[in-house]
C-alpha cells in the first residue's frame, strides 16, 4: 500500500522497521536506529531509508521533553531503551536531510494537504529534538 497517512509509522517501510525493532534484542535497538539515521544523513541522491529515519526520530523524540508517545498499532510493541543524548542531534540532522529533499518526499503524497501535514509533523519532531538552549543570565544580581 505504501504511504497511507501522515504519522511517522503510517507507511509500509516504517511499519516494517517497527517489526525489525521488535525482532531485535533490547540491546540492539539503539544501534538499528542509529544506523538508519546515520545512513540518511550521509546519503547522496535518493533517500532509501527516509521513512525509517522518520520513525526512528519519532521514537527518540518521544523520550524528550515535549515529545509525544508513539501510540499507533504500526509502531514497535516492545519497549525502547533510554536513548543516548547524541541521538537527538543525529535525528534532527536526518530530519533536516529528509525535509531538504522536497521533490522526493512530495512524490509520496497525492493530496498536497497531506504533504503539508507530513512536513509540519517533521518540523514538530525537529523542534522537540533540538537540544535545549543553555540559560545565560542577562545580568548578575547580587543578593
Amino acid at each position: 500500500m505504501g504511504t497511507w497517512d501522515t504519522g511517522p509509522f503510517d507507511n509500509d517501510a516504517a511499519a516494517d522497521f517497527a517489526d525489525d525493532l521488535d525482532d531485535a534484542g533490547p540491546e540492539e535497538r539503539e544501534a538499528l536506529i542509529r544506523g538508519v539515521l546515520t545512513r540518511t544523513v550521509d546519503a547522496t541522491g535518493w533517500l532509501t531509508e527516509g521513512d525509517e529515519a522518520v520513525a526512528g526520530a519519532a521514537l527518540i523524540a518521544a523520550q524528550c521533553p515535549g515529545g509525544e508517545p508513539i501510540d499507533t498499532p504500526y509502531g514497535p510493541e516492545e519497549p525502547m531503551p533510554a536513548f543516548s543524548d547524541d541521538l537527538r542531534t543525529l535525528a534532527g540532522k536526518a530530519l533536516a536531510r529528509i525535509l531538504s529533499d522536497e521533490a522526493a518526499s512530495a512524490s509520496n503524497w497525492v493530496d498536497p494537504e497531506d504533504w503539508k501535514q507530513w512536513r509540519a509533523n517533521l518540523n514538530r519532531l525537529r523542534t522537540v529534538l533540538a537540544p535545549p538552549s543553555p540559560s545565560i543570565p542577562l545580568f548578575d544580581v547580587e543578593p
